[in-house]
């Protein structure tokens, strides 16, 4: 079978990097002789990194002729179908369905988080696109919820997060203190001077109870910058790592961690896969909407202007009161969705089966 692969794929975003080497060690675990063809940003280096084939995601007589090549497509995983961050992406992911129903291929819908899509004309293209597909997946209740409020008819079904599957071998632990440690993974957001200025609060009081900083960027340059600023506004020497290294070497840095202070959606995902308890600080729904699944509470929402710093600290110092019993309730949690999550492969391809 050969199927092709769209999503946020090729900008150096580790979250997306995961999803998409979950969803190849997922579907070659069901079909071992399958051929990969993933629309990205960079595909020499995806193709590199995955041992995948790849073409350009704008060059759309390439994207024509791989999928009449194909036997479907299969869109996702990650928050594709949004517009907080601009109409792009509802268009671009929705045109790239049709371009596959118009050549008479399978579309399947790989466990993405819905919205949020605020703009009626989004929300039609987003119907219009979903109630014409073959399978659809989502992987929380509330994209499950938002689909079926705008009017997606077809059976909407519940996978978790592929990165939940992610088959991830820990290396041997190295630390080099003693000294309790917490990663850090933020993101620049909203009014970003106000957010510099309250994590730092956050961050000095968790320094002057003894505990040690590592910030663990999730999108590269971007990710490590903010970072930067940050952790150059603490008065006591902390630890930035590169944006740009591995997904397993970040995962690797996470593990070795006590607790996760995270607002990147896969850092808490990344946190659950390792058994790091974390506190969460929402800025999207779909932070809710993983706390919610992992029965852990979000600290912050930093959309509210009234959030308080200190916050961060006492649930810090919650977890480390009973880190045995935390640790424990997430790695329960997390072994189910790890089942499930790589069952989303062999539904995927069952539906692009039954359409050829």
């Amino acid at each position: 079978m050969k199927v092709v692969l769209s999503g946020y794929y090729g900008f150096d975003n580790t979250g997306d990097e995961a999803i998409l080497k979950s969803m190849i060690q997922h579907l070659r675990t069901f079909d071992p002789e399958i051929q990969i063809i993933v629309l990205s940003q960079n595909p020499s280096k995806t193709e590199s990194d995955y041992g995948v084939s790849a073409v350009n995601r704008w060059d759309y007589k390439a994207i024509i002729r791989t999928l009449k090549e194909s036997d479907g497509l299969i869109s996702g995983g990650g928050s594709l179908l949004q517009d907080a961050t601009g109409p792009r992406s509802v268009l671009y992911y929705t045109g790239i369905m049709h371009m596959a129903k118009w050549l008479r291929k399978p579309v399947f819908i790989y466990a993405q988080g819905m919205g949020p899509i605020r703009k009626p004309f989004h929300r039609l293209l987003v119907r219009i696109a979903l109630n014409g597909v073959t399978g659809i997946s989502v992987r929380d209740m509330k994209s499950k919820e938002f689909l079926e409020r705008i009017g997606v008819r077809k059976s909407i079904h519940l996978f978790p997060d592929p990165v939940f599957g992610y088959d991830y071998k820990d290396m041997e632990e190295d630390r080099n203190s003693q000294k309790p440690l917490i990663a850090v993974s933020i993101r620049e957001w909203g009014g970003s001077d106000k957010l510099v200025e309250k994590l730092t609060e956050a961050f000095t009081g968790c320094i002057e109870k003894g505990y040690r900083l590592r910030f663990i960027p999730m999108h590269g340059e971007s990710d490590e910058a903010f970072s930067n600023k940050v952790a150059q506004r603490l008065n006591q020497d902390v630890e930035v790592v590169s944006g740009h290294m591995s997904i397993d070497e970040k995962l690797h840095l996470l593990s070795e961690a006590d607790v996760l202070i995270g607002m990147r959606l896969h850092s808490l995902i990344f946190a659950g896969v390792c058994s790091v308890p974390f506190v969460a600080l929402s800025y999207d729904p779909k932070i809710d909407a993983l706390a919610d699944q992992l029965d852990f509470p979000v600290t912050v929402d930093v959309n509210d202007p009234g959030w308080e710093s200190s916050a961060i600290t006492k649930e810090v110092e919650r977890l480390y009161e009973d880190l045995p019993a935390h640790k424990e309730k997430l790695e329960h949690t997390v072994s189910t969705l790890s089942r499930r999550a790589k069952e989303t492969a062999r539904a995927a391809l069952h539906h692009i089966q039954q359409k050829k």
